[in-house]
C-alpha cells in the first residue's frame, strides 16, 4: 500500500509541477499584458484533483488521521484555480488579475501542504 501512495504522491506533485510551470512559463507575457491559461496548467490543476481524492482515500483506507479541514481548505482553493483555468483556458488574453491568483492560490496551495501540521 505504501508503494501505491508513493506512486500518487509523485504524480500529485507532477500535477503540482504542470500547473506551476505553465504559470512560470507565462510570468513574462503577464508582465507585458498577454499571459494565457495554457493547457499544462488546466491538465495539471485536474492531475492535483485526481491524485489528491485518491491520495486522501488511500490513506484513509489505511488506517492514517486525515486532517479534514486541511484537505478541505486545500480542495476549495483547487477548486478556485480550476475554475479560473478552466474559464479563461480559451481566451487569447487571461488578464494579469486572474493570472496572479492562479499563481498565488497555487503557492498557497503548497505552502499549506508543506507547512500545516
Amino acid at each position: 500500500m505504501n508503494v501505491l501512495i508513493n506512486v500518487f504522491v509523485a504524480l500529485h506533485i507532477i500535477g503540482i509541477a504542470a500547473l506551476l510551470g505553465g504559470f512560470l512559463t507565462q510570468l513574462k507575457a503577464m508582465g507585458a499584458g498577454t499571459a494565457r491559461m495554457v493547457p499544462a496548467m488546466l491538465h495539471g490543476a485536474l492531475t492535483m484533483l485526481v491524485t489528491g481524492m485518491v491520495l486522501v482515500g488511500l490513506n484513509q483506507a489505511e488506517g492514517a488521521t486525515v486532517d479534514n479541514i486541511k484537505i478541505g481548505v486545500k480542495l476549495a482553493l483547487l477548486v478556485v484555480i480550476l475554475g479560473l483555468v478552466y474559464v479563461k483556458r480559451d481566451d487569447e488574453r487571461a488578464g494579469k488579475g486572474p493570472f496572479a491568483a492562479v499563481g498565488g492560490l497555487t503557492a498557497a496551495n503548497v505552502f499549506i501542504a508543506t507547512l500545516w501540521t
